[in-house]
């Protein structure tokens, strides 16, 4: 029960790495609201997590829904210790093919949506005296060059750069932390495969495999616990290896 207590946002919450935080942070204590873009993958999480305190269909690249839904979470919690930036997405093309809107919107959802929901929870926890933690799902994307995902590079890259800046401003009240995912099978994941394409991938990272959600959702749970009390502005990368494998980044 390291998260007793914990009052808890995390956006992208219905699926892949996000649920999976979700449904461990319960187990470890914690009151968790859980945010998600799809109405119907909100009532499915309602369903298959009955002890989550609230969740709302929001969509995190709208300021005033993002406002809405805070207000929200935070009458349902009684307050806020830990937010967690999950939500993204990720769209495979090659740069000379990527429509203009298409940027925009990546950069929307993965950049723009964490700066909205961080200031709001950022302006909370610095109110109040316990500080708090913010914790954001960056990836290797952020300092590795993949092919066709131009877009969800530089977003990411750029969520690293925002982190890091807001360890600096907001410290020592609030924590803010990065994990860095390499592949992970999640929904989203797995969509853009064939069977060939997941074969070839696990065959160049060095544990022959995806991470599990459940893997990453135990490094989210130590980050967000008073036993990483001194862990802040730092990048925590959980890739089986596969970021310092000569020519990963070329696939």
């Amino acid at each position: 029960m390291r998260l007793e207590n914990k009052r808890v946002i995390i956006t992208g919450g219905s699926t892949g790495i996000g649920a999976a935080v979700a449904s461990r942070f319960l187990e470890e204590g914690a009151r968790v609201a859980v945010w998600c873009r799809n109405p119907d993958n909100a009532k499915a999480v309602e369903t298959e997590l009955p002890a989550l305190a609230h969740v709302a269909a929001v969509d995190v690249a709208d300021p005033d829904g993002v406002d809405l839904a805070f207000a929200q979470s935070l009458e349902r919690l009684g307050g806020l210790d830990v937010l967690i930036c999950n939500a993204g997405i990720s769209l495979r093309r090659s740069f000379v093919d990527i429509p203009r809107e298409e940027f925009d919107r990546v950069m929307r959802v993965n950049v723009h949506g964490v700066f909205y929901v961080s200031q709001l929870a950022a302006r909370h926890m610095l109110a109040q005296e316990q500080g708090g933690a913010i914790l954001m799902t960056a990836s290797t994307s952020g300092v590795m060059a993949y092919r066709h995902y131009a877009d969800y590079n530089a977003s990411k890259g750029a969520l690293l750069s925002l982190m890091r800046t807001m360890a600096v401003e907001l410290a020592p009240r609030v924590r803010v932390n990065a994990v860095n995912p390499g592949y992970t099978m999640t929904p989203m994941q797995e969509a853009e495969y064939s069977p060939e394409m997941l074969a070839r991938v696990n065959g160049i990272i060095p544990m022959k495999r995806h991470a599990r959600p459940e893997e990453l959702a135990s490094l989210y749970v130590y980050l967000a616990s008073d036993e990483a009390a001194y862990a802040s502005g730092a990048v925590f990368t959980l890739d089986g290896a596969e970021s310092v494998a000569t020519g990963a980044a070329y696939l």
